[in-house]
């Protein structure tokens, strides 16, 4: 998905539930500070949003959502969450960052930073969020020691944190790593 998809998105959004401020949290969330995301990264059709200030109108989201006419015309859709749908390091809130602007009529996108993204991509461990994690350190998007940091204030049992520990280090021994 493009930034001009995520645009198209929010601004049927915030038409449709008068909102004027949506979380992003899924892998689009990346557009908030790489909005050129490479295409390598694999990146799904979906937009993960939470409606930022009425969040019991995020099911509304549905009327743009998979299935719906607007998928079927444009191949890209809402995914409405909670934010219950991803497990997160504490205090990710504070770290949010605008989405660059654009072409949304004034609704505003506040996207995961990186780092809260990559965990809780490493937290889900699907093989599409390895990809995705691996593709993150590889072009130096995220930083091992502050996930690190970050992992500590992620709530999660102490076995997935090992693991999860893990998953890091081999991404940032992986030898591919781009200048």
């Amino acid at each position: 998905m493009k930034k001009r998809h995520v645009d198209h998105i929010l601004r049927a959004a915030g038409r449709i539930t008068g909102e004027r401020e949506f979380i992003i949290i899924g892998s689009q969330s990346l557009h908030g500070t790489c909005p050129d995301v490479p295409d390598e990264i694999d990146l799904s059709a979906e937009l993960d949003l939470i409606a930022g200030r009425h969040p019991a109108r995020t099911e509304w989201l549905n009327a743009i959502g998979v299935a719906s006419q607007f998928h079927e015309t444009f191949g890209y859709y809402a995914d409405p969450v909670d934010e219950g749908s991803a497990i997160l390091p504490r205090n990710w809130r504070l770290r949010l960052v605008p989405l660059p602007p654009g072409d949304t009529d004034g609704v505003l996108g506040l996207c995961l930073d990186p780092h809260d993204l990559a965990i809780a991509k490493y937290v889900a461990r699907r093989e599409k969020d390895l990809r995705f994690t691996r593709e993150l350190a590889r072009r130096h998007i995220v930083e091992e020691s502050r996930l690190l940091a970050l992992l500590d204030q992620t709530p999660v049992p102490k076995p997935v944190r090992e693991r999860i520990r893990t998953d890091i280090r081999r991404d940032f021994a992986a030898p591919s790593r781009l200048p």
